[in-house]
């Protein structure tokens, strides 16, 4: 029975590390524009900097100093934030203006500040239990908060009724992971892991509903366009 449910929760953290890696992949065609055009143009670099920090401190709880036996969720993240460095590290580069680049490079030293902040004050105002829920806490105010992002599309999906800024696999990538996340966190009890992902799977859900509805009423466009840009 122990060694079923070890791999229980092992496959359900490994699919949702794999469903993921989607979510991470999805600025891609973004950075393909940037790089060919040799500019940012009208592209927000925030998100990508409000991702480094929730995978950052999503990292941080899956780690051994803070929690026991959540590794996949310290790899799942580790590997979020090496992706977000990238593409802050190319928004950079290639912004339009000196003041662009120097707002999005200050702003990631005060993301790199506000981590290193959480991570001094965990580690020394905290023991182990009372640690795991500090970071526990702000990880999962943390990931809700980036649901901000999706729902803001889905209003425009509804405004616009075009479903060009919400596209299909990126909808299902983001049920996925949230599911198997969601089953990760109810299979260790860990309620820092399954609720935040438990709102996933209905954002997910309802991100699909509405694609499925207005998809039909869209008249071409392109829907591989990213959640993010």
């Amino acid at each position: 029975m122990s060694s079923l449910y070890e791999v229980s929760c092992f496959a359900a953290g490994l699919a949702g590390n794999i469903f993921a890696l989607a979510l991470f992949l999805s600025p891609v065609p973004t950075f393909k524009r940037v790089l060919k055009a040799k500019s940012t143009e009208q592209f927000d670099g925030l998100p990508y900097l409000f991702s480094l920090l929730n995978c950052c401190i999503c990292l941080w709880y899956g780690l051994p100093w803070v929690s026991d036996g959540r590794l996949l969720v310290a790899t799942v993240n580790g590997t979020g934030a090496m992706f977000q460095l990238a593409y802050i590290s190319l928004f950079i580069f290639y912004a339009d203006s000196k003041r662009t680049r120097l707002k999005i490079t200050g702003l990631l030293v005060l993301i790199i500040c506000v981590f290193a902040l959480i991570v001094q004050t965990s580690l020394a105002f905290f023991g182990h239990p009372a640690r795991q829920q500090f970071v526990g806490a702000v990880s999962m105010a943390s990931l809700i908060s980036m649901f901000a992002s999706p729902l803001a599309v889905m209003g425009v999906v509804i405004r616009t009724e075009c479903v060009e800024f919400m596209p299909f696999y990126l909808s299902l990538s983001t049920l996925l992971m949230s599911a198997s996340f969601a089953l990760y966190g109810l299979l260790l009890r860990d309620f820092f892991i399954y609720l935040p992902n438990g709102l996933g799977v209905i954002l997910g859900a309802t991100q699909l509903v509405l694609y499925a509805y207005y998809s039909r009423k869209w008249k071409g466009g392109d829907s591989s366009a990213p959640l993010l840009g």
